[in-house]
């Protein structure tokens, strides 16, 4: 059984407990993974906190602010640029960040998102105002790593780290795209036609040197004829040096007989006509042949 009333003593022992269990209770904070805490004493930083176990003085320290420092996502973001060409732009961006030193973001800017999406739309137009409308298409990756570079340089000193910059898309005014593909419907034309012209010479150069290759051939075949002729003729040549008159005498019996075998041979033809000497190439060919048997 409690007693009806308790001591003095008592009273104050129990005091003395209920207040150290409130100090523990305010002097312990433990502090997520994700997370950093700002730690106030009479109203000025004193510290950060860091994850897992830390501690505190109970009734001069308090935790004023909680920072996540996981990677963030700043929403989409539309603005307005104008090219060094004068076209008009509408770009669209998105930036990922995390807080690295929650006592500068907590203590120097008052919205983060705000002031990161309103330095982002000046470094944009500022880029694309130095570049043509082709170079922004073509270099969007450059273009990505300039705003990032400059971003990160700004935020710097509010505690916070760029990590990813991106440029979604890239939209132009009705008129100006209209412009565009007719330009490139034109471009296209153009290129057809280049193809066509460069398929017809090509196709004249073919049959050039197929011609050019048909002469060569003929013009071949004329010089082994004639080479072929000269041969012979070197031939009978020879011979005459060598066998004197009798070999010559023997080359126009030879002509002779094979005329009068192509004058027999020729349709139609029952009587055949010697000439008055024909008997006597018939024997002088047959005897020289035999000769030379």
């Amino acid at each position: 059984m409690f007693p009806d009333r308790l001591s003095g003593s008592e009273m104050v022992m129990i005091g003395i407990a209920a207040f150290v269990i409130l100090c523990i209770f305010l002097g312990v904070r433990i502090v997520p993974q994700s997370e950093k805490y700002v730690v106030e004493r009479f109203g000025r930083l004193h510290a950060v906190l860091g994850p897992g176990i830390n501690l505190i003085v109970p009734f001069l320290d308090r935790v004023a602010h909680k920072i996540s420092v996981l990677e963030r996502q700043l929403p989409v973001a539309r603005q307005d640029a104008i090219t060094a060409d004068n076209v008009l732009l509408q770009v669209e961006t998105s930036v990922f960040y995390r807080i690295i030193e929650p006592e500068k973001t907590v203590y120097r800017i008052r919205d983060v998102d705000a002031a990161i999406a309103t330095t982002v739309a000046g470094i944009v137009r500022a880029e694309i105002g130095t570049m043509e409308l082709d170079e922004v298409q073509s270099n969007r990756a450059r273009l990505i790593e300039k705003i990032r570079e400059s971003l990160a340089n700004i935020v710097d000193d509010w505690g916070i780290e760029v990590t990813r910059a991106e440029i979604l898309d890239v939209n132009l005014d009705e008129a100006t795209r209209a412009a565009m593909l007719q330009q490139l419907n034109a471009e296209r034309a153009r290129r057809a036609q280049v193809t066509e012209a460069e398929g017809r010479k090509r196709a004249v150069e073919l049959a050039s040197d197929a011609d050019l290759y048909a002469a060569e051939q003929q013009a071949k075949a004329r010089r082994i004829g004639a080479d072929a002729e000269a041969y012979a003729t070197e031939v009978v040549a020879r011979a005459i040096a060598d066998n004197g008159l009798e070999a010559a005498q023997y080359q126009v019996a030879l002509k002779q007989v094979e005329a009068l075998a192509t004058m027999a041979k020729g349709a139609g033809n029952q009587t055949v006509v010697l000439p008055a000497d024909a008997v006597e190439a018939f024997a002088n060919a047959f005897r020289m042949l035999k000769g030379r048997g």
